[in-house]
């Protein structure tokens, strides 16, 4: 054993041995010095050096070792914040098995739904401003948010509609007129029946006072007061010329008779606009009339368009007795509109005249005499709008409002033949466009142009209702989009548009055939909630509401949190009530902008 043992140790000292050897030369570092600080610095230093540093690698290790979960803590809370979360599937609803074919069309459109609704339950929503009662007269809300009935209108079809922040005017479907608001009684602001009998068309406001038309061409100033209504000196009834029956004897109401009299055989009144002092007249021969329309003051601005008209200056009789302005004498006038203390007119050829106050640049031009209002009328330079686009320009339509002018253009292009033959008629694209221009302050964002102009020099076009088009199925062609209404209030502005709609969906049509309306939008001043979003922000920009309801209807259908855009209904023949059992009747929905208040009522 022992012997194996030896022999093994030999065999592996031989094996060691026998195998071949690498050495390496190392060079070793020499001191010369040999003083003694280096050979205690080499010997490890100063004892208390090395305590101290001890002891500061202690210290460290210690803090680190209890703010350590306090460090850990904050990392990863901050990595939390800093990690985008995770996008969770949200899955589509079952939709609810419809009961008829009707309900299915309720179920799958908003638009179809709002436009039955319209048909079953005419009537008025407004919103904005309640600081005088006018939309909710039983209600002590400052503002209202969002559309809210107005619950006497409940059912009822009107001819007109004007709303104030402190008072409200309309004319009923018998074309009487309704009053109502703190404006018209502190006591009691409840809506009331005034002027009776009178067959009213339509109504235009001014300061304190209501100026309409009648369908037979008479115009009217009653006050916007009830204790000026029921005080005052009564004008005498007149007597009608072909009833023998008609009643005489003093009116049940102060007001005054505005119609122009020398009108020409056959001609009559057949439009009216009224700015905060000042009204226009328009008639059926084309002739323009300017007239006071409020009893606080005389229009002093150049808004009467006659050059050196004062208080001073008006001729006897009453003050506000009409003026026909004869500086447009041979021009046929066609349409008139009024801001708060500027007027505006276009002739059948497409020209626009201005006057009154530019002190925002609402007249679309710069005076050269420096003034801040221009006395007489002049003509707004259109073609110079167009004049680098080679396009021949036609203004089809104004509006004004407190400090803006609107107006609409068809500009055509002649198209050449190699155009025409080159493209199949589906992808031709119209060759007339339709516009949108405005001057005047944007300050509020009611430009609509997407900034927030304090002064306009020039008219500017607003490029999100210009130049639009849409496809026409029927025809299989390319048609512009063009404005079929614009209502322009104070601060704030509502554009129905003209687009393609469809109110004839039968009982004997397919389950998925729907009805749909205009699309309207709003931009402008918000700071009393006018425009509907339900926040207080100005628009610079037309922007889309949800419906009148509120969404309720969409609730019912399942459809809650989806969003979905108001849409008005167009003029159709049909029988209103709950499912179409009551009487027929044609109207339609009309949107008013006012001052500060906004309001959708059915019209007749």
């Amino acid at each position: 054993m022992i012997s194996s043992r030896v022999a093994l140790r030999r065999a592996g000292h031989i094996r060691w041995s026998s195998q071949p050897r690498f050495t390496a030369r190392r060079q070793w570092a020499r001191y010369n010095s040999d003083s003694s600080k280096e050979r205690a610095h080499r010997q490890g230093g100063n004892p208390f050096v090395r305590a101290a540093v001890y002891a500061g690698v202690f210290g460290l290790a210690a803090a680190g070792a209890y703010y350590y979960p306090e460090l850990k803590e904050g990392f990863s809370t901050e990595q939390e914040a800093i990690e985008p979360s995770k996008a969770q599937p949200r899955f589509e609803k079952s939709r609810r098995q419809p009961m008829s074919k009707e309900d299915n069309r309720d179920i799958i459109s908003s638009q179809h739904l709002q436009v039955k609704n319209s048909w079953e339950h005419p009537g008025v929503y407004a919103w904005g401003s309640n600081s005088g009662k006018v939309i909710d007269p039983e209600s002590n809300d400052k503002y209202v948010k969002l559309p809210r009935r107005i619950s006497f209108f409940n059912d009822q079809i009107l001819r007109d509609l004007k709303l104030t922040q402190s008072f409200g005017a309309a004319v009923n479907e018998k074309g009487d007129l309704i009053q109502w608001g703190l404006g018209f009684s502190s006591s009691d602001p409840k809506p009331v029946t005034t002027l009776r009998g009178k067959d009213l068309a339509k109504i235009e406001v001014s300061t304190d006072r209501i100026i309409a038309l009648s369908r037979k061409g008479d115009v009217y100033s009653v006050p916007s007061s009830r204790d000026d209504l029921e005080g005052g000196v009564k004008e005498t009834r007149q007597k009608s010329s072909w009833s023998l029956w008609s009643s005489t004897g003093k009116e049940a109401i102060n007001f005054r008779n505005l119609t122009p009299s020398g009108l020409g055989w056959g001609e009559r009144v057949i439009d009216i606009s009224s700015g905060l002092e000042h009204c226009i007249m328009l008639t059926s021969k084309g002739r323009v009339f300017t007239a006071a329309s409020s009893a606080i003051a005389y229009p002093s601005k150049g808004q009467m368009g006659i050059a050196g008209l004062t208080w001073e200056t008006r001729p006897k009789g009453p003050y506000d007795q009409p003026h026909e302005l004869l500086s447009l004498k041979g021009f046929e006038a066609t349409a008139i509109a009024s801001g708060d203390y500027h007027s505006v007119i276009l002739d059948k050829l497409g020209r626009i005249f201005s006057f009154g106050d530019n002190t925002f640049g609402q007249l679309g031009f710069t005076m050269d005499s420096g003034l801040p209002y221009a006395t007489t009328p002049s003509m707004i330079p259109v073609d110079k709008l167009y004049a680098a686009s080679g396009m021949v320009p036609k203004v089809t339509s104004i509006k004004a409002g407190g400090t803006n002018t609107f107006f609409t253009v068809d500009a055509s292009a002649p198209t050449t033949a190699v155009e025409s033959r080159s493209m199949v008629p589906a992808k031709r694209m119209p060759g007339t466009t339709s516009d949108l221009w405005v001057c005047g302050q944007g300050v509020a964002g009611t430009l609509g142009t997407g900034k927030w102009t304090h002064v306009s020099t020039a008219p500017t076009k607003i490029k999100a209702l210009s130049s639009l088009f849409e496809f026409d199925e029927e025809t299989n062609k390319n048609v512009p989009i063009k404005l079929k209404a614009l209502s322009v209030g104070s601060t704030h502005c509502a554009a129905v548009m003209d687009n393609i709609t469809k109110t004839n969906t039968s009982s004997s049509g397919s389950e998925n055939e729907t009805n749909w309306g205009a699309d309207v939008l709003f931009w402008g001043g918000n700071e009393y909630y006018q425009l509907g979003t339900g926040k207080r922000t100005n628009m610079n920009t037309p922007t889309y509401i949800g419906p009148l309801d509120g969404g309720e209807g969409d609730a019912n259908k399942r459809r809650e949190g989806e969003m979905h855009r108001l849409c008005l209904t167009p003029k159709q023949t049909v029988r209103i009530g709950e499912g179409g059992k009551g009487r027929k009747v044609t109207l339609e929905q009309k949107v008013e902008c006012g001052r500060l208040v906004t309001g959708v009522y059915s019209a007749v």
